[in-house]
């Protein structure tokens, strides 16, 4: 029988060409392939997003387009394309194109989040947990626990220096990247005893809030060859002062939401809103205590997406409940006791719990990346305890969702954004 793990360390050879020239107008942008040398071996990326893919990753190296007044990124400004051999501390094996669009999807967040020691855990293009802390150790154990099933394979993007607490905790776990500014001595030995993580310093990190105002061209392929070229998406939201307070007017009555955030909501709206700009859409996700709680993408309805959201932040309670207390995951606790090998008071015990919080819900705001069609997205959360909510506002109905809010006891905080921040 053939041995199919195999197909996932091959590097397959791609036919890419060494360097892209794209001519937009009388602008030429030329880019140059990106190769490494890993155990005598001189490839690109190992495979695109499947393992019989090929794929090759491009560095910007000539050319600054400049369409309008929309200045993109030029040369010299490359991060996760720019990487070079040396700032791979440990290579594991070739990285693939997953490794590197994870990688980036980090970095497009974390550029939002760096006032505070913050980590960003990625997954498949998603974040499965992000989380500010009082020291990078804390910020990975609350972003890991977040959604520490998720977090299985993850890429670690880290805003400050690795140190050896963090390294530890990180250690414990099986992650496929961890990415820093800087690592303090000692910690890469740490970390290689993952002999296929990769590890990887990138010092940009340090300047990523610089990116907050730099604009990409983003480039959509169709089935057909066709192209779709667009601005990199981005957010005017810098501080509580861009959000507007939820108001409408239907049928010349006009709806005014009662009450505003708090300091304390108005911070986790800020995170949010800023984790919301890598989140796939349409997506709902919840924010405590400037952490996520749970994280829904990806679905066509915005109720839909709101309940699996509420429906996640349940099963990871109780999942991170169980593995913090028995070191086992909450699947493995339901099996063993069907097993008759533990007691079915210890699954009563963390159900009991995780009902009693909400699955973490109690407490958290909601932020959505678009308008709330209809009344029923908010209504579900408002039932799990939630105290806040943001969305762009623009809906016809946007009466029904102040008029949720309003009818709630105590009365729920609603702002708007003004902008959308979908992301396929």
């Amino acid at each position: 029988m053939k041995d199919i793990k195999k197909i996932y360390k091959e590097v397959i050879f791609d036919h890419f060409p060494e360097t892209i020239k794209i001519s937009i107008g009388d602008q030429i942008l030329v880019y140059q392939k990106r190769v490494w040398k890993v155990a005598n071996e001189k490839r690109g990326l190992r495979y695109g997003e499947n393992p019989h893919q090929e794929a090759a990753l491009y560095e910007l190296v000539n050319g600054n387009l400049v369409l309008g007044d929309c200045r993109f990124v030029g040369e010299g400004e490359g991060i996760v394309s720019s990487l070079k051999e040396a700032d791979f501390l440990q290579f594991g094996k070739h990285p693939s194109m997953i490794n590197m669009t994870d990688l980036d999807r980090g970095l497009q967040i974390l550029r939002y989040l760096m006032k505070k020691p913050c980590v960003v855990i990625i997954k498949h293009n998603n974040p499965c947990g992000v989380a500010y802390g009082n020291t990078l150790a804390e910020a990975f154990e609350r972003a890991y626990f977040a959604d520490r099933i998720a977090a299985f394979g993850g890429c670690v993007v880290l805003n400050q220096t690795l140190d050896k607490d963090t390294a530890d905790l990180i250690s414990q776990y099986y992650v496929e990247v961890v990415a820093a500014p800087d690592y303090a001595p000692g910690v890469v030995d740490v970390l290689k005893k993952r002999k296929n993580l990769r590890i990887i310093e990138i010092r940009k990190i340090e300047r990523l809030a610089e990116y907050t105002s730099k604009r990409w061209l983003d480039i959509k392929a169709l089935m057909d060859g066709g192209l779709i070229l667009q601005q990199s998406p981005y957010t005017k939201i810098k501080s509580k002062s861009d959000f507007i307070p939820a108001e409408a007017t239907y049928k010349g009555e006009t709806y005014r939401i009662k009450r505003l955030p708090t300091e304390k909501e108005w911070n986790d709206l800020l995170f949010g809103w800023y984790v919301e700009q890598g989140v796939t859409s349409n997506s709902v996700l919840f924010v405590k205590d400037e952490a996520t709680v749970a994280i829904g993408t990806g679905e066509q309805d915005r109720v839909g997406v709101a309940e699996i959201a509420i429906y996640k932040a349940y099963t990871k309670y109780a999942d991170a409940l169980c593995f913090k207390r028995y070191g086992i995951p909450y699947k493995i606790l339901e099996m063993e006791i069907a097993q008759g090998k533990r007691p079915r008071k210890q699954k009563e015990e963390i159900d009991f719990e995780t009902r009693q919080a909400k699955g973490g819900l109690k407490g958290a705001v909601m932020i959505s990346d678009a308008f709330f069609p209809f009344r029923d997205g908010v209504d579900v959360a408002i039932k799990e305890g939630i105290t806040a909510i943001a969305h762009p506002g623009g809906s016809i109905r946007d009466f029904e969702s102040i008029l949720a809010c309003n009818e709630a006891e105590p009365p729920v905080a609603m702002v708007f954004t003004g902008e959308r921040a979908f992301r396929h």
